[in-house]
C-alpha cells in the first residue's frame, strides 16, 4: 500500500510516499524548512505544501514532536505553545480532504524499526531511544507500541535526563565521546534498571556514530543503532496511518 509519511520536525519537515508492504520510499524525500515561529497555523499550511507537492489524495501519516492522545497534542516541550489542545489531523483533513493521523515523532521512528528494521522480530520488551536536541523514546512489548512515553523526562542529577545526557548536552559542553558515552550509559542503565528491555534500539542523528560510544556502555540489556536513519520517522508515520485507516489489516501489508 501507498501512503504519504510526513516527519514534522524542529529545523526542517520532510516527507515521501512511502511503500508500506516493504518499509521503502517510493519517492524522494521532499523537505521544507520548519517555519519559524513554528505555530500551528504555519505548520499545517507547510504540511499542506507538501500534501500538494505530491499532488496526493489519499491517507497522510504526520510525525510531531509532542505526546499526541487521539490525534490531539498534549505537550510543548520544545515547540510553539499554540499547539497545545490542537488537533492538527482534523484541520489537515479539513483543509486538503486527505485523512490524516498524527503520532509522535520518536513513536513513529520506533514503529518503523520494530517493523522493518532493527527491532524486526524482536518479541519481548524493545526500547528505542534517539538522542538528539532531547532524549526521545519509544516502548514496545511484542512489537506493540506503548504511546507516548516521555523516558527522556526521567530525573536525574536533580534535572530532566534529557539536559545531561542528550545529544545537545554534549555539543553545548564540548564533550568527548567517551565521556558523552559515559553519560549516555549512565541514563540507558537507569532504563534497565526500571524496564528490564530486551533490546534497545539507538536513534538519532548521532546514532550513525555509534562506533564511537557504544565501547564505553555496560549494559545488561542488548543495545543495537537504528536501521533506517532519517527515513524511519517518515516511514513510521505512513504505516501508524494505514493502521489507522485499515484496523483490521496487518502492519506492513
Amino acid at each position: 500500500m501507498e501512503i504519504l509519511g510526513i516527519d514534522i520536525g524542529g529545523s526542517g519537515i520532510k516527507a515521501a510516499i512511502v511503500d508500506t508492504s516493504k518499509g521503502v520510499l517510493l519517492t524522494e524525500r521532499h523537505r521544507i524548512p520548519t517555519p519559524q515561529p513554528s505555530t500551528p497555523t504555519a505548520v499545517i499550511d507547510t504540511v499542506d505544501e507538501i500534501i500538494d507537492f505530491f499532488n496526493w489524495n489519499a491517507p497522510v501519516g504526520c510525525g510531531f514532536p509532542a505526546a499526541i492522545v487521539d490525534e490531539v497534542v498534549m505537550t510543548a516541550s520544545n515547540i510553539d505553545n499554540g499547539w497545545l489542545g490542537k488537533n492538527a489531523s482534523a484541520e489537515i483533513t479539513r483543509n486538503t480532504g486527505c485523512p490524516a493521523h498524527l503520532l509522535n515523532d520518536v513513536d513513529a521512528a520506533g514503529l518503523a524499526e520494530v517493523t522493518y528494521g532493527a527491532g524486526k522480530g524482536v518479541m519481548g520488551s524493545v526500547i528505542m531511544v534517539a538522542a538528539g536536541t532531547g532524549i526521545g523514546s519509544a516502548v514496545f512489548r511484542d512489537g506493540k507500541l506503548f504511546p507516548n512515553t516521555e523516558l527522556g523526562h526521567l530525573i536525574m542529577h536533580g534535572d530532566i535526563a534529557e539536559k545531561y545526557a542528550a545529544n545537545s548536552a554534549r555539543k553545548r559542553e564540548e564533550l568527548g565521546w567517551e565521556e558523552w558515552g559515559g553519560r549516555f550509559n549512565e541514563y540507558l542503565n537507569h532504563l534497565d534498571f526500571l524496564f528490564w528491555p530486551d533490546l534497545f534500539i539507538m536513534g538519532g542523528g548521532v546514532s550513525k556514530d555509534h562506533e564511537e560510544y557504544f565501547k564505553y556502555f555496560d549494559l545488561r540489556s542488548k543495545i543495537v543503532p537504528a536501521e533506517m536513519r532519517n527515513h524511519a520517522g517518515i516511514i513510521g508515520a505512513a504505516l501508524y496511518a494505514q493502521l489507522k485507516e485499515f484496523p483490521d489489516g496487518q502492519p506492513g501489508n
